[in-house]
């Protein structure tokens, strides 16, 4: 999956420091609608959700997949970016586990791509070393070393 974000220009590996987790979503949404797979409305949608129910996005600590619903307004296609931030941004102040410096956005069509996308992302965040190893990615080469250390 890894080599999914290279091969079609979905990663952003960013030097920016967002300080509030919306403008962490806006930059992690970047990629996306570069690719043309989401507009401004789909992020105001993921930034909605977010602020009516809670940081469900932090799935564990240290990652976020920011998503909304399938039929969401704004979404033009199908696909996942990875975003790594230089630093941690807090989701909850009161709450250090709710913080995200990897950011996976998803965008589907339809209900059931967004399911698989899902627990696709799920099964290679669970393999081992590979959040942590991904948190230490500053730069291409840096990415490149952990794909090809988990033979992605």
């Amino acid at each position: 999956m890894l080599r999914y974000f290279l091969e079609n220009n979905l990663l952003n590996i960013t030097d920016e420091h967002p300080e509030t987790w919306e403008e962490a979503i806006r930059v992690a949404g970047k990629v996306m609608k570069q690719d043309k797979l989401v507009t401004d409305d789909y992020i105001d949608s993921v930034i909605a959700d977010v602020k009516k129910y809670g940081p469900y996005i932090v799935i564990v600590p240290g990652v976020a997949m920011p998503h909304s619903k399938a039929d969401s307004e704004g979404v033009l296609g199908t696909g996942i970016g990875l975003t790594i931030l230089p630093e941690p941004v807090s989701f909850d102040e009161s709450d250090p586990d709710k913080s995200a410096k990897l950011f996976f956005m998803l965008a589907a069509k339809d209900n059931n791509t967004h399911v698989k996308n899902i627990a696709h992302l799920s099964d290679m965040l669970m393999e081992d070393n590979m959040i942590d190893d991904l948190s230490k990615v500053k730069n291409l080469d840096d990415y490149k070393a952990v794909m090809k250390k988990h033979n992605m």
